[in-house]
């Protein structure tokens, strides 16, 4: 890295907790873009399937269902498929629980993993924590103790690291919800032709009127409509409590309790979409728009708390981390675990390997 770009690193590093996303997505194409000239970027720039472990459960049909369909989309070798056992509609497991569950997964882990696919919907939580932060960095009891605490720091956080394995001693996890086949098939497509195409996006950040939801993240966004021409993407940030009959997302991060409208917006291949509150991540019977509404509505990732998490900002995605690793070709999962501080109570739920900016060559190139 030569000293300019070690200069914009560590001027990222330095005022993260400042840098609104129009500049930091600018600070992150110089880094990138000259890390990629000076030839010091890994030959294999973005995960793979042989780095895919996918978990199924032998009790839940649909999950055997989406597990196997998975493996097959997406070239998986049928050796990194793991079966496990667990009770029926559980919901949430206790840490006695999720204790052998994470061991038998772990067991079965080559070096080469670097991220594990959880193929259900329930469970999603042990105890406080989300089941994906637990499987990534173990359970957490001490958050538990105090859920509106300050939460355990995401080494992995704003990382350039490629290799979360060999970097953090991580493997990143995600939930692929397979309550409904066809809607974990559509999820797993959507990722799949996400990077057969750049196409024209936009990314949209809300600032409602929902002053605890919404203000937490607002420092983060663009303070005024930008256009990124080498990606095709338009980033506007909007006074409105939601958006309606919009056919180009490819980012929706806003701050409500629930989110009107979903069934009037088209989302691109790859888009990611949440909205900051208290229990977006409990995917059913809970009291708050759950984030499998983001899917169902057609992004490919969404994000949210299994626990009353309190309105800190490090708990949920920074929308300026996220998108400027997503705009380098960095895959969904990447891009999202880089992106949240304080993971402990978040569920990271779609498809992982989606790259929208990442786009493989044509026959014709």
């Amino acid at each position: 890295m030569t000293i300019k770009l070690r200069q914009i690193k560590r001027l990222i590093d330095k005022h993260m907790g400042v840098l609104n996303l129009t500049k930091l997505i600018s600070l992150y194409l110089a880094l990138f873009c000259g890390s990629l000239w000076a030839g010091s970027m890994p030959k294999s720039a973005t995960m793979q399937p042989e780095q895919v472990v996918v978990v199924v459960n032998k009790q839940d049909a649909n999950s055997v269902a989406v597990g196997d369909y998975y493996l097959n989309a997406r070239n998986i070798p049928k050796k990194n498929l793991i079966v496990v056992d667990i009770p029926l509609n559980t919901a949430s497991l206790s840490a006695e629980q999720f204790k052998p569950l994470r061991e038998q997964i772990y067991a079965n882990l080559g070096d080469e993993i670097q991220v594990i696919v959880l193929a259900w919907t329930k469970p999603f939580a042990v105890s406080c924590n989300s089941i994906t932060s637990a499987v990534t960095l173990g359970f957490d009891a001490k958050q538990c103790e105090n859920i509106c605490g300050v939460g355990t720091k995401n080494p992995y956080f704003n990382s350039q690291s490629r290799n979360p394995q060999k970097d953090f001693n991580m493997r990143l996890s995600i939930l692929l919800p397979a309550d409904s086949v066809d809607l974990a098939k559509s999820i797993i497509d959507r990722g799949v032709i996400s990077t057969f195409k750049l196409n024209q996006a936009t990314g949209y950040f809300l600032k409602t009127s929902d002053p605890l939801r919404s203000k937490p993240r607002e420092v983060f966004f663009p303070k005024d409509l930008t256009k990124i021409e080498s990606k095709k993407l338009y980033i506007r940030t909007i006074k409105a409590d939601s958006i309606k009959d919009k056919k180009d997302i490819m980012f929706y991060f806003t701050g409500m309790v629930s989110v009107p409208h979903l069934e009037t917006l088209n989302f691109m291949p790859g888009a990611v979409a949440d909205h900051l509150t208290s229990s977006g991540g409990v995917l059913q019977d809970g009291g708050q728009m759950s984030i499998l509404r983001w899917l169902e509505a057609g992004a490919t990732g969404s994000y949210g708390a299994v626990s009353e998490p309190c309105n800190y900002w490090q708990k949920f995605p920074n929308p300026a981390v996220m998108v400027s690793h997503y705009l380098v070709g960095e895959t969904l999962i990447e891009s999202y675990w880089k992106s949240v501080l304080w993971p402990a109570q978040g569920l990271f739920i779609g498809e992982p390997l989606a790259a929208p900016y990442n786009i493989q060559p044509s026959f014709n190139d």
